[in-house]
């Protein structure tokens, strides 16, 4: 039988080591291997060149809103549109400015040597340049994106489409653009102009915009408040320009000799002359008339009278004939047309 071997206990001091046995190191400095310096520095500067591309793409395509200099944007770059800024809606704009902040950038095209044209933002411009000079502020700096419009139609374009939405426009004004856009030769035609910048609004609006065009033509530079120019006597001007061009002539004059510092006195003087010039046009048609169509003979009937010429024609004088009796006059109106045909 083998003998056993007694085992000794165990050495303390062995035990007690502080640390694993020193091995060498294939490398030959301390601390991490080459390599993941090397490929943690290429991350690193894959991912700076990727957000460099994409804030420079983003500036670019005009989605970056960037500060720029107040003074390095040229804001008559496009024929403004709003030809008059009211003070108490310039006041208010530059509360808000004051209080909040620029909220909405501008919009800008880059011109060369640290110059940009304004597209939109006009009166945000004005306000700022306004602020500036009132805390006076030596360097102001405005927020814009820039844009890059390939023809110069696309900058009107997106400049009407933004005071459309944020800024109430007279006819008087959005038809002055139109024409303004043909004679800086962006547009060829007026109706083209018309089509095109106000593509997005309805026909009825387009119509009436086109109606103004002949008042824009007549009184552009004679108004000082082309803005306060209503709807309703500025068809009736745009419809007495047309029938007789030579009227533009005689409103300048009155403008032009007239002493009015309102809105209401310039007003009055525009519907003084349009009253004058359609009884004018009135007593002159009527006096054609009559010696073309000798009278035969007058009935008065009520509010009415039935005018019989010579040649055979009738005309119906007086009120204004009542919505109501519409119908009966139609029908009556057929029943003579049968026994004419007859």
């Amino acid at each position: 039988m083998a003998k056993r071997k007694r085992l000794t206990p165990p050495n303390p001091a062995f035990l007690d080591t502080p640390t694993a046995p020193e091995t060498k190191s294939m490398f030959a400095g301390p601390g991490p291997a080459p390599i993941a310096d090397v490929a943690r520095d290429a991350s690193a500067s894959a991912a700076l060149n990727e957000l460099t591309d994409t804030m420079a793409r983003a500036r670019d395509e005009g989605r970056m809103v960037v500060d720029l200099p107040l003074d390095q944007i040229e804001i008559d770059h496009l024929v403004r549109d709003r030809v008059v800024v009211e003070e108490t809606e310039m006041r208010s704009l530059m509360a808000s400015l004051r209080d909040r902040g620029q909220q909405t950038p501008i919009e800008v095209v880059q011109l060369g040597n640290n110059r940009y044209g304004l597209i939109s933002g006009w009166r945000r411009c004005k306000a700022l340049a306004l602020l500036a000079e009132q805390n006076r502020v030596s360097d102001p700096t405005v927020l814009a994106l820039l844009r890059k419009p390939e023809e110069a139609s696309d900058a009107y374009l997106a400049m009407v489409e933004e005071n459309e939405i944020r800024v109430d426009l007279s006819y008087f004004e959005r038809a002055r653009i139109v024409s303004k856009a043909v004679e800086e030769g962006v547009f060829g035609l007026e109706r083209t102009a018309l089509q095109m910048l106000f593509r997005s609004a309805s026909r009825a609006k387009r119509s009436k915009i086109g109606s103004f065009l002949p008042v824009v033509r007549a009184l552009d530079g004679h108004l000082r408040f082309p803005h306060a120019l209503s709807e309703r006597l500025g068809l009736r001007l745009a419809q007495a320009l047309t029938d007789t061009p030579e009227f533009a002539a005689e409103l300048q004059a009155r403008l032009a000799a007239s002493d009015h510092d309102s809105a209401e006195g310039e007003t009055a003087i525009l519907a003084e002359a349009l009253k004058q010039k359609i009884q004018s046009l009135k007593g002159q048609t009527e006096s054609e008339t009559s010696a073309s169509h000798p009278l035969f003979r007058d009935e008065t009937i009520g509010a009415f009278t039935l005018r019989r010429h010579r040649d055979g024609t009738v005309s119906i004088l007086g009120a204004s004939w009542p919505k109501r009796c519409e119908s009966d006059l139609i029908q009556l109106l057929k029943a003579a047309s049968d026994s004419v045909e007859k």
